[in-house]
């Protein structure tokens, strides 16, 4: 790699912080959303299992295009179908949640 101009060290500097400003601007929204999500009106409550109702999972996606968000698995599934993978992938990074709403969600998801 050969040495850079000093003009162009400037650029790049200033690319990169101009980028670090946006990616700051861009999870501060993010932490937004996420407490506007954590709100008690949003959230399914503990006697329904924890988790967000097929309602709320369209609101979000129509709020961030491109997303992958899916609501649990809760019915009966073929093994080895995706869902039964989900649920097996779902049941293994929850099982050390010992909140009541971690364990709701567990039950919901049939773990």
């Amino acid at each position: 790699m050969g040495k850079l101009k000093k003009g162009r060290l400037k650029e790049i500097v200033g690319e990169l912080q101009n980028a670090s400003k946006m990616h700051l601007a861009q999870s501060k929204e993010i932490e937004k959303h996420i407490e506007d999500m954590k709100s008690p009106a949003q959230k399914r409550s503990v006697e329904d299992g924890a988790g967000l109702t097929q309602a709320e999972v369209d609101k979000y996606k129509s709020e961030n295009p491109g997303s992958k968000l899916q609501t649990a698995v809760t019915g009966e599934v073929k093994a080895g179908s995706k869902d039964a993978k989900r649920r097996k992938a779902f049941c293994a990074r929850s099982k050390s949640w010992d909140g009541e709403r971690g364990k709701a969600a567990r039950r919901r998801w049939k773990c």
